[in-house]
């Protein structure tokens, strides 16, 4: 597959999508695209082509892998001004530490380029999901907090610190920010469940007090 060929747009699903909804895509898209169904001219292209929706979904539907494949993908989008070279190094070598799940070490990486870039909200998003793989959830939240400030309407973001708030039991800000992501994606089922949990956590809280 071509290094930039982007894997949602392979599939033809959103950004947002569930993992049942890039399967059942995937389903649909095999049983056209399957070598099977080609002629016996065009059966190494239909060969090629279903290896390349089959890596994809592949990548897409496992959890980590589609973290880093979106972190990765991320940089390859970065516009704007010109990158702190240095910043980029610290967040290259904390992108691959993450790909290894060495966390602790990726959320060092991507401390010093926070550190470095401020701005930069990727770097405060991907610090908060790496100190919280690694067990620093009090770091996690400061660094998605500080994600929200620069970008509060990202819906990935916020599904993302909503999950790390509900891990630091801050039961309150995770409803908030997964209020705001249904706000922005009304069609995420999975973040529309969460928030009911959540809402029956604080709920069953607020009985035990």
């Amino acid at each position: 597959m071509p290094r930039d060929m982007d894997y949602y747009t392979l599939l033809g699903v959103s950004r947002e999508a569930t993992e049942a909804e890039i399967r059942e895509r995937f389903r649909s898209l095999a049983r056209e695209a399957h070598p099977d169904r080609a002629p016996a001219w065009r059966r190494s292209e239909a060969e090629a082509k279903f290896q390349e929706l089959a890596q994809a979904v592949n990548v897409l539907t496992h959890p980590e892998s589609r973290k880093v494949y979106d972190f990765e993908r991320s940089i390859k989008a970065a516009t704007g001004a010109p990158a702190d070279s240095v910043a980029q190094d610290y967040l290259a070598q904390g992108i691959a530490a993450y790909k290894e799940k060495r966390y602790a070490e990726a959320a060092g990486n991507f401390g010093l380029a926070a550190r470095r870039d401020p701005k930069d909200v990727r770097t405060h998003h991907y610090l908060g999901l790496a100190a919280a793989r690694s067990g620093d959830v009090r770091t996690a939240v400061r660094a998605l907090e500080a994600a929200l400030v620069i970008e509060p309407q990202n819906a990935r973001l916020l599904v993302d610190a909503g999950a790390v708030f509900r891990q630091a039991g801050l039961l309150y800000k995770a409803e908030k920010a997964y209020q705001e992501a249904v706000r922005w994606d009304p069609s995420a089922l999975e973040v529309r469940r969460a928030l009911e949990e959540i809402r029956a956590q604080r709920a069953e809280r607020e009985r035990s007090v």
